[in-house]
């Protein structure tokens, strides 16, 4: 393994510390993010180029690119590169928010793409979820949302057309399905089950993700007084999202 030469401006920020190569590699990096050298969403370089310009071995750069993506740091796109990661997005643990105001209150701009909204026959999962019989209407809508243009959300939901009409007719990229339904029948009560999951192939591709990385699931039900609303699930790359909650004894 060759040295590298510091003449380059990336070799120069590497450590003089006796720290494991990759472990080098990992704090130049995190030192150009945090001082604003690369920014959220700047290009990384490639592997082989910072094998070529730091002079390490390519195992040893990859490496440090698998972990910082796995700390949340880089964002690995496949066929497309490697990119310095938003800031987690963080949603309330035991609340039911507008995904696109949790974005605007980060500063962030929020746009979502509807990949599906159509009328379904209910089967019996879908009834059993929102205490319909099996073959009732229900509406069905799939919306990829976006964090300055990452996706951060897949919305897969369920609704019970006899509470929401009109919901077929409505620009989802206008409003969130959120924030109409809470206009149309009043959030009383909700449920969520969250779960770590791999996300399938097609949710894969809509999330823009690899399909080994982990993803958080939240199963949600919402009722407006007596009546089951809508069953969601809401799928998020780990790396891009977390959950919290504050609670007292």
């Amino acid at each position: 393994m060759k040295t590298p030469s510091r003449s380059s401006s990336l070799a120069a920020q590497l450590s003089d510390t006796p720290a494991p190569l990759y472990a080098q590699v990992k704090q130049m990096i995190v030192q150009q993010i945090q001082s604003g050298t690369w920014p959220a969403h700047h290009r990384v370089p490639s592997e082989s180029e910072l094998v070529e310009e730091l002079g390490f071995s390519r195992m040893t750069i990859n490496r440090a690119l698998r972990e910082l993506t796995a700390e949340g740091l880089l964002l690995r796109m496949q066929g497309v590169g490697t990119f310095v990661a938003e800031p987690k997005g963080r949603s309330a643990l035991f609340s039911v928010n507008n995904i696109a105001d949790e974005i605007a209150a980060r500063g962030h701009r929020h746009h979502c793409k509807v990949i599906r909204l159509a009328e379904e026959l209910a089967n019996s999962e879908r009834a059993l979820a929102l205490d319909l019989r099996s073959g009732q209407r229900v509406f069905h809508s799939l919306i990829v949302h976006y964090e300055n243009g990452v996706p951060i959300q897949l919305e897969d939901r369920y609704v019970n057309a006899a509470v929401a009409p009109e919901y077929l007719k409505q620009d989802f990229t206008v409003q969130t399905p959120y924030a109409y339904l809470s206009r149309v029948a009043p959030l009383t009560e909700g449920e969520h089950v969250v779960e770590a999951v791999l996300a399938e192939a097609e949710e894969c591709r809509l999330l823009q993700i690899e399909h080994n990385e982990p993803c958080l699931l939240i199963r949600r039900r919402t009722w407006s007084g007596n009546q089951a609303v809508t069953s969601a699930r809401l799928i998020h790359p780990g790396s891009r999202h977390r959950l919290e909650g504050r609670f007292s004894s």
